[in-house]
């Protein structure tokens, strides 16, 4: 029986929709993205609920792979709109006082020196709340806004990715705690025998250090990683605090949890230490007919076949438009489309047959199946939500919004306050860092010498 409590965090977007591509066309979706105080009444929102972080999705591209063009995206709304996080998690550190605050920022289109120095900014701002969403990116669109003709390979992606890590996470540690004397009678500022060059020169990176960020309250911001391939896993399992994962069905989501929990051990780490959070998707009613009603229109009629396709090609790096939307999913397709694999087994575990179409695949990714649907009452939610976390599925859930900010009021009016009762959730936060919140400790600095 466990007797530890489940994480909740909140899974953001900064632009025209949620995570849902037809959520812009919702009635009650409120178009405020481009207005500060639309983020603040979010987080604010969200606090109410003692979710444990709210972190943001990111690419660095408009969708332009299906059909060459942008067009698409921007004539059906998929996702063409994506603001800068460093500038939304600001409006919300001022704005905010305990919920955690995450960023996605890529390996791949990033230098280590500037991102461990945005997130240790955050850190401070935030008073010990940033978390860092790693990515390597996934499509040409990205790299041809970085002066780079194509994506780089998934291995060569994972690679520069690690060693990004091992460089961001020693600039973190170029400063120990106390460092800072603020001696004004003496004129000393900080000790130099606690500020540290990184003096790191590797195969992708080279930075010298120190990072002019001082040791932050929480040592070092919370790492989150989504990786799903083999040696997505083993990334996530170095270097991640908080690893979310899309896993369709309960049966799936626990043969991920022991394997991903073992691949943590494997490493050195303690398995506890480390949280796993399917991306889960609530729509709530006052009753269980209303809570279908609102499925259908939510999650089934809005979106458009076109802004599937697109978002898919996006995914996949793979130009959907040579093919019709009743074309069959073939073993030729499958074998010539990087990580296409795990979505159409997903799907047909999900329709029990092995016959797919694109027109099946597009509405499989654009329609949130590749996460659980948790569909109801507040009370039958919760039930659904307290049997994976109780089963060996997971730690918590990363909830998606179907749309925004509603889809989250209703969950912090319907369901939070029945896991609160079943003993699932906090009912207040009893810290003030991210750690705090998901048990974590704060790790001590790598890098120490004497002071002279």
């Amino acid at each position: 029986m466990r007797t530890d409590q489940m994480a909740l965090v909140a899974f953001m977007q900064a632009g025209s929709t949620s995570v849902y591509a037809g959520s812009w066309r919702h009635p009650a979706t409120e178009h405020g993205y481009l207005d500060a105080s639309y983020y603040a009444k979010v987080g604010r929102q969200l606090e109410e609920g003692c979710f444990d972080l709210m972190f943001f999705d990111d690419r660095l591209a408009m969708p332009g792979i299906y059909g060459g063009s942008v067009d698409e995206a921007v004539r059906y709304g998929a996702r063409p709109v994506k603001l800068d996080l460093s500038v939304i998690l600001g409006v919300l550190a001022q704005t905010t006082s305990h919920i955690g605050l995450g960023a996605t920022y890529s390996t791949t289109y990033y230098a280590p020196f500037h991102v461990a120095r945005t997130f240790a900014t955050l850190d401070h701002l935030s008073r010990g709340r940033a978390a860092w969403n790693v990515v390597t990116s996934v499509n040409d669109s990205e790299a041809q806004n970085f002066g780079l003709e194509s994506h780089l390979g998934h291995d060569e992606r994972y690679d520069r990715a690690d060693e990004f890590l091992d460089v961001v996470a020693g600039l973190w540690d170029t400063w120990e705690d106390g460092a800072i004397q603020h001696d004004r009678a003496s004129g000393y500022y900080a000790d130099p025998g606690k500020v540290h060059e990184l003096g790191h020169v590797g195969r992708y990176f080279s930075s010298r250090g120190p990072l002019t960020v001082p040791r932050t309250p929480q040592g070092r911001p919370v790492i989150l990683q989504a990786g799903s391939s083999g040696r997505g896993r083993e990334f996530a399992s170095r270097w991640a605090d908080l690893i979310f994962t899309g896993d369709p069905g309960i049966d799936v989501a626990r043969e991920h949890y022991s394997d991903q929990k073992a691949r943590i051990a494997a490493t050195g780490r303690d398995p506890s230490s480390v949280r796993i959070c399917p991306m889960a998707y609530a729509v709530v009613g006052e009753s269980e007919s209303h809570a279908k009603e609102r499925e259908d229109m939510f999650l089934n009629d809005l979106v458009d076949p076109m802004a599937s396709l697109t978002l898919l090609s996006e995914l996949m790096n793979y130009d959907f438009a040579q093919h019709d939307l009743d074309d069959p999913v073939t073993d030729e397709l499958i074998a010539s489309v990087s990580g296409i694999r795990g979505l159409v087994q997903n799907l047909r575990a999900h329709i029990g047959g092995d016959k797919v179409t694109v027109r099946d695949l597009a509405g499989h990714r654009a329609t949130l199946l590749q996460g659980p649907r948790f569909v109801g009452t507040g009370t039958q939610v919760a039930d659904q939500m307290e049997e994976w976390f109780t089963s060996g599925a997971c730690d918590g859930f990363v909830m998606a919004a179907t749309h925004s900010p509603g889809s989250y009021e209703d969950f912090v009016r319907m369901v939070v306050p029945e896991l609160q009762h079943r003993g699932l959730f906090r009912t207040q936060y009893s810290g003030s860092t991210l750690r705090d919140h998901l048990g974590l400790d704060r790790p001590a600095g790598a890098l120490t010498r004497s002071a002279s």
